[in-house]
């Protein structure tokens, strides 16, 4: 990435709503410490725009036709996570869970003064560098939003370690019910916080384990780490393209974009 401006949050707005979009564009050129970089009309189109230009800040529509907000987040990857304010209107009740949970919530039709408050508690936190645990406050508030019984959470989160044999299927433990992944099926791994994001064929399954001990699981013939939390199977790699500033950029076949790092570039003789 280059030509970042320290001085202003880089954002991405994502709304399946036209009217939406123009009308948060419209209020957004009125902050001097904003710059909007992109502006995305479905999961897709902002899960490509994510990856190409690193944003700090993304103004999130939750229901969106095909792929959910929710849907969205859990896919992109945690190395180059941005900073997540919810755009939604939804009720009260789930209002506050993300209110709890994610940067801060916008309801529509946005205030002036709620996107102002909301802007301030993103800059605060680009200041302190304090997106790096957003991801996992996230994956907590999807376990907190599925229904499940306070028993079935403590389970989850209180799952007995994997082992560190290689294996061929992970059991991926949630509640009451497991989930077989086969290995060979995986098409990228990142980490957030305690957890570990396994995406396979569209799906985001949350497993509790660290990088370290699922890395021991896989076959690093197959899977290599290409950033410092994230892991891919190269078999999946349909694309490799370089940057200027010593970076590549990962196309799957399933359609993600993933960043790797300067300081795993050697692991590109991997990918021919």
């Amino acid at each position: 990435m280059t030509g970042n401006d320290s001085n202003k949050l880089r954002a991405i707005i994502v709304d399946d709503e036209k009217l939406a979009r123009q009308g948060l564009e419209m209020r957004l050129r009125e902050f001097d410490n904003v710059e909007i970089v992109k502006s995305c009309t479905n999961a897709k189109e902002a899960l490509k725009a994510i990856a190409e230009v690193e944003p700090d800040l993304l103004f999130l529509d939750i229901q969106m036709p095909g792929k959910t907000g929710i849907d969205m987040v859990r896919e992109i990857q945690s190395d180059i996570l941005p900073m997540i304010i919810f755009v939604t209107a939804y009720d009260s009740f789930a209002v506050n869970a993300f209110e709890v949970h994610a940067i801060d919530y916008l309801l529509k039709p946005v205030e002036n003064e709620r996107l102002a408050e909301a802007i301030e508690k993103a800059w605060q936190l680009k200041s302190q560098a304090g997106a790096a645990s957003e991801k996992q406050r996230f994956l907590n508030l999807l376990v907190s939003l599925t229904g499940k019984s306070p028993s079935a959470i403590g389970e989850l989160l209180n799952a007995e370690d994997q082992t560190t044999e290689r294996v061929d299927r992970l059991a991926i433990k949630d509640g009451s019910s497991i989930t077989l992944v086969p290995v060979k099926d995986i098409d990228w791994v990142d980490a957030a916080g305690d957890y570990m994001c396994v995406h396979v064929d569209g799906a985001t399954h949350i497993m509790r384990a660290t990088m370290k001990e699922l890395e021991s699981m896989l076959d690093s013939s197959v899977f290599q780490r290409v950033h410092r939390s994230t892991i891919v199977n190269i078999r999946r790699v349909d694309k490799v393209s370089s940057h200027i500033n010593g970076e590549f950029h990962l196309t799957l076949s399933c359609g993600s974009s993933l960043k790797m790092s300067r300081s795993y570039k050697e692991k590109v003789k991997h990918f021919f």
